[in-house]
């Protein structure tokens, strides 16, 4: 195994920047660094050392840890060098450790090794990526929370579980010339149907958690001067969109990220869709269709002091095969919009963008498709897509293998789901994941990490 080297602090000017190693001559290199061959540097403790150029003239001063295999993050030997945060001084420490044989690291390459080595599963390396990426203080306690391995941990019963069927089946197969007692085999279709219930419960959370992790677009869609802006900016919490009178002031969609009950949002403000009447209000209009059909909801707006029009009616129509929220906007008039079937149908809120009431109730409708993120309520949330995409395909098989059971197939054909199901689990935590896919996970990693 070569050592490798990376930058671990982020890309620019900062007061201290971290250059970390990993692997066999991590002790070789840092001797060379500061040019004492006699060096031997006590695990776990902190030194000041001068690093040294080829010529002789000092780099910088740094603060180096040193630590020894097995106790360090990737299970190797591991250096950190804590200097100057000046790009010029940590490219050129790297290059003086490529020099004494380290090669730059990959992303993720630290902690692919200590996967491999054994210092964590699959799960909880991916675990690593979302508490860097997190945005919100829920998402970080969800990636905190598999970091810690409680997504291994919920699984490990489903796993022995399924181990306890498959020796059964198997001892069937192999010592048992008569078909399983029909009472065994209601037995064991009673605990697969138990593991596949576990198994799908646990994949139910995914709305949530992809929601929380990755966040979620919401777009204001409406007729013109129906209170859009206006809205978008009590959301928001400032004044970001221009708000006049006239109708058709926001002539170009508007974006902006923030947090709703914990889940990351990016709200946008469209232009108000209607037929254009230059080229520049057409282009806008494009833009508002584009961003409807990007977004995970939709809210429609409609003006309540109004009269439902046949713009409102053909905005509400096509929104109903999404997910959407209509608000019914300026509760502090007199309300004239009436009833159509199409608003019937729909999750109607009311709210002022001139008070500010029913904002809250607003907030509620937005977040209510994706569920409730409060740690405590919440419980452990699939965030990862690929976890959801193993998590279905166990719980398909397991269906599989229990219908085929109650039907009276053989052993073997019964075992094969079972086995499948059991490898689904296995990749999830990384015990049966090709290289391929962990090259592809690890791709996703920051270069120091």
């Amino acid at each position: 195994m070569d050592t490798i080297v990376a930058i671990a602090t982020s890309a620019g000017r900062s007061a201290i920047g971290v250059v970390r190693l990993s692997g066999p001559d991590c002790r070789g290199i840092l001797q060379r660094l500061v040019q004492d061959p006699s060096f031997d540097p006590e695990p776990r403790k902190i030194f000041l050392k001068e690093i040294l150029r080829s010529s002789g003239e000092t780099l910088d001063g740094a603060l180096l840890s040193y630590f020894e295999a097995p106790h360090s993050f990737t299970g190797e030997d591991m250096l950190e060098i804590s200097c100057h945060g000046s790009p010029l001084i940590l490219r050129s420490l790297l290059d003086l450790t490529q020099s004494f044989g380290a090669r730059l690291a990959g992303p993720g390459e630290f902690t692919l090794r200590a996967c491999r080595n054994g210092k964590m599963n699959l799960a909880q390396a991916e675990a690593v990526r979302d508490l860097i990426n997190a945005q919100t203080v829920a998402a970080s306690v969800q990636a905190l929370r598999q970091l810690k391995g409680e997504l291994s941990h919920t699984l490990q019963p489903t796993k022995e579980l399924l181990i306890e069927i498959i020796v059964r089946l198997e001892s069937a197969l192999e010592f048992v010339e008569d078909d399983l007692p029909q009472v065994e085999a209601a037995s064991l279709e009673g605990k697969i149907l138990e593991a596949e219930v576990e198994i799908k419960k646990l994949a139910a959370t995914f709305a949530t958690g992809r929601a929380l992790r990755d966040g979620i677009n919401v777009a204001i869609v409406g007729t013109p001067n129906a209170g859009k802006s206006s809205v978008f900016n009590r959301l928001v919490g400032r004044d970001r969109a221009i708000v006049t009178e006239d109708a058709g002031t926001t002539r170009d969609t508007i974006s902006e990220s923030i947090t709703l009950g914990g889940i990351p949002v990016s709200l946008t403000d469209t232009a108000g869709i209607r037929v254009a009447d230059g080229r520049i209000e057409q282009l806008g209009v494009e833009r508002s269709y584009r961003a409807a059909a990007d977004a995970d909801l939709l809210i429609v707006m409609i003006d309540g002091s109004k009269e439902l029009s046949a713009g409102d009616e053909a905005i509400l129509a096509e929104a109903a095969t999404s997910k959407h929220v209509v608000a019914v906007n300026k509760s502090d008039l007199e309300q004239r919009y009436g009833k159509s079937q199409t608003l019937n149908s729909a999750h109607v809120v009311h709210i002022s963008a001139v008070t500010g009431a029913g904002l809250d109730e607003l907030t509620a409708a937005i977040l209510q498709p994706f569920g409730s993120v409060d740690s405590d309520a919440a419980g452990l949330l699939i965030t990862d897509s690929r976890h959801f995409d193993l998590l279905c395909r166990t719980e398909m098989a397991l269906k599989d293998s229990r219908e085929l059971l109650e039907h009276g197939a053989g052993e073997e054909i019964v075992l094969v789901g079972l086995h499948n199901a059991l490898r689904f689990l296995g990749e999830i935590t990384g015990e049966t994941t090709s290289d391929d896919i962990l090259g592809e996970i690890f791709s996703t990693f920051c270069i120091g990490k």
